[in-house]
């Protein structure tokens, strides 16, 4: 299980990233900037779970690529 948070600040298409706080993404957002969602076991649980906050989810292409579709 990995820990996971959603970027508060959307990226230039209106995506809000999840990214793994576990993987030592470069890209991971300030601790202000992000809100927890706690522990999971892939990223597309996470996603759907960052979908109740934000309408346009994607996953980080660094550290939760498996979910990354733009």
């Amino acid at each position: 299980m990995n820990n996971f948070c959603v970027n508060v600040n959307a990226q230039s298409n209106g995506d809000h990233e999840v990214h793994n706080t576990d993987a030592g993404c470069r890209y991971l957002p300030a601790p202000g900037n992000r809100i927890d969602l706690g522990l999971h076991s892939t990223c597309r649980t996470a996603v759907a779970q960052a979908r109740h906050h934000f309408h346009l989810v994607n996953g980080c292409a660094y550290c939760a690529w498996q979910c990354h579709t733009s």
